[in-house]
């Protein structure tokens, strides 16, 4: 009897421990099924992401730090994900529209930049510089500075001459 309840109860441990170590032991996820569940998310779409070992390296760039922020947080929620690395970078701001100066300030401008070089005319419209006449290539560099300053459209000097 003795020999019986020590054998039932070897097996009821043995089926005990079995069952535990089953149920305990959560599968392994892979490192290509993390790989998919972020390739198919609408959200991290812009971004690159590679795995390895659970650890998540995302690159490419967002418009902005919240966005970084919701994309990284969206990858932890991930199962199987131990870690992520975020590489993304941030967007640069968009450069400011290039103001462009009227006819008639600019007309003013020209002549202004003009009144020391009598050899060189210029005409404005709509908010070209036409450049005509003869200069030197150094009173040709300074006049260009000053022209440029003025913001127009263009400065076209194809009819200027430079001497030596």
């Amino acid at each position: 009897m003795q020999k019986a309840l020590s054998r039932l109860f070897k097996v009821t441990l043995f089926i005990a421990m079995a069952a535990f170590w089953l149920f305990s032991c959560k599968p392994k996820i892979k490192d290509a099924d993390i790989q998919t569940q972020i390739q198919n998310n609408p959200v991290l779409s812009h971004l690159v992401a590679t795995v390895k070992d659970g650890v998540v390296t995302l690159s490419g760039e967002c418009k902005d730090l919240a966005e970084k922020e919701a994309c990284e947080n969206v990858v932890k929620q991930i199962p199987g994900v131990k870690s992520v690395v975020n590489n993304a970078t941030i967007a640069p701001p968009p450069a400011p529209p290039v103001e462009i100066a009227a006819d008639d300030p600019l007309t003013k401008g020209v002549a202004d930049a003009l009144k020391d070089h009598p050899t060189i005319k210029a005409t404005v419209a709509e908010g070209v510089i036409s450049v005509t006449g003869e200069a030197t290539a150094a009173n040709w560099r300074k006049v260009k500075i000053a022209l440029d300053g003025l913001k127009p459209k263009k400065v076209d000097a194809s009819g200027l001459t430079i001497k030596n």
